[in-house]
């Protein structure tokens, strides 16, 4: 037993939230602990010395936490507390808003949560991953885990086969790290009912690329990731992070990134209630980098893209989307007064 005592927290972070609400919640959080770090959604804390000063142990001083967030804010979480930054992340995923999950810091607690879980469910196991462990009968983390750590290693590799095989034993060995998160922006689509259709899925996640990358062309900014959440008709959600293959800001390549993280999650009939897309690690547009290419049509999209900007900078947002957006049926509702709808996203999109 490591004795640590790793909260994570999710919040239910309204759309419209004002740009001090973290530093008022980071104030919050540090009351309990020095050790939190700031995340996008939410917030890892480690609890380890916390509770012999709060005299609680972490379900205590989590139910605390939650409280104080809904009394103070308004803001409503989930929270998972285990004895790694991995686990807890994990349990927090899997908790409805307004409850917690714990788990005991005990080698048989650990493997009773884990081992069942789908090996998806692991850090930086995408969809290929998971496809080619399926493909030799490893569905679990506890199949993984049982499998030795060589033969992983020579499946997927030396590094990845070998933090594979960690993680799938419950080792993590990083910890809160209480400085700055790197900035980001996210922008979001709710649908109007819970939607069951993966064409409108796909629909929805290029016209918050679009939206995007419009904005980070518009900050000259660029991005290296890219995270896209899923929140389904019960309240739950999935989260999928992708490392662009280089930092941008174009549309097209979020876009790609955007459908691998998607296809990556393997939904069947699910009942999605909102998407959203938010660009990670963003950094200045003058340190991008691009890869040559022998393809001249490559260019066509990027040429097309910078026409598009010039267009909306002088006639609006609305004037030009990609074509995949422009289907037939409308929404009866009126577009948003900010200029951002389009014909599939005027009602329930929001970006932050």
């Amino acid at each position: 037993m490591s004795g640590r005592r790793i909260l994570r927290l999710s919040f239910d972070l309204p759309p419209d939230a004002d740009a001090g609400l973290p530093e008022r919640l980071r104030r919050l959080l540090e009351d309990f602990t020095p050790r939190v770090q700031l995340l996008e959604d939410g917030a890892l804390l480690d609890l380890t010395g916390a509770t012999r000063w709060w005299q609680r142990d972490a379900r205590g001083i989590t139910e605390l936490v939650q409280l104080r967030a809904l009394a103070y804010f308004g803001l409503r979480s989930s929270a998972g507390v285990a004895n790694t930054p991995m686990l807890a992340a994990m349990a927090c995923a899997l908790t409805p808003l307004g409850q917690r999950t714990v788990i005991d810091d005990s080698p048989e607690a650990i493997s009773a949560f884990l081992r069942p879980r789908p090996v998806r469910e692991l850090p930086g196991v995408g969809g290929k991953t998971a496809t080619l462990l399926g493909e030799y009968g490893l569905h679990t983390v506890g199949e993984v885990a049982d499998v030795p750590q060589l033969t992983l290693q020579r499946l997927l590799g030396a590094r990845a086969g070998r933090t594979l095989h960690q993680h799938a034993q419950g080792h993590d060995t990083t910890s809160v790290d209480p400085a700055p998160a790197p900035k980001t922006i996210s922008t979001e689509h709710r649908f109007a009912r819970d939607e069951l259709d993966p064409a409108r899925h796909r629909r929805a996640l290029l016209a918050l690329a679009d939206d995007l990358g419009t904005r980070l062309r518009a900050s000259d900014q660029i991005a290296r990731g890219l995270t896209c959440t899923i929140r389904y008709a019960d309240d739950s959600g999935t989260r999928r992070s992708r490392t662009l293959p280089e930092a941008t800001q174009h549309t097209v390549v979020l876009a790609r990134t955007a459908y691998a993280a998607y296809e990556s999650l393997g939904l069947q009939r699910a009942r999605v209630r909102s998407i959203a897309l938010r660009a990670d690690a963003l950094g200045p547009a003058d340190r991008a980098t691009r890869q040559l290419t022998l393809d001249a049509q490559d260019d066509k999209p990027l040429a097309i893209e910078a026409v598009a900007d010039r267009a909306r900078v002088r006639y609006g947002r609305q004037v030009l989307y990609p074509a995949a957006l422009a289907i037939s049926s409308r929404p009866t509702s009126a577009p948003h007064q900010d200029g951002g709808g389009r014909p599939e996203d005027t009602r329930g999109h929001r970006a932050t």
